[in-house]
């Protein structure tokens, strides 16, 4: 199952401002400092509505985000790589995360790297 798969919500920018209740510049702002990772679907930027937790960014997303940045990873494939079932972590790695299993995730992509 990739991220494109029907089942994944996505929220535009404007969504997201409204969800957060934060200005659309705040919402940019999250993007650019790594709390949440847009990528375009149909020309329009998106975040997966299952990096929020309790209307606000998963807080173990920015870490994982920024490791797989550095080992390489464009925002599509670490995208894909936190939304397919990896053996290793027996799960997705987003899933992992949303469970508390945050340094298993991060291992598995440092070493990636």
């Amino acid at each position: 199952m990739t991220h494109d798969d029907a089942s994944t919500q996505w929220l535009t920018i404007p969504d997201l401002a409204e969800m957060l209740d934060v200005k659309l510049s705040r919402v940019r702002r999250l993007i650019e400092d790594r709390e949440l990772l847009a990528v375009r679907r149909d020309g329009v930027l998106v975040v997966p509505a299952d990096f929020l937790r309790d209307g606000e960014p998963l807080t173990e997303l920015r870490g994982t985000f920024i490791v797989l940045s550095d080992a390489g990873f464009d925002d599509e494939e670490i995208l894909t790589w936190l939304t397919e079932a990896d053996d290793s972590i027996g799960d997705t790695p987003l899933n992992a995360l949303r469970a508390g299993r945050k340094s298993e995730v991060r291992r598995v992509a440092q070493a990636l790297a």
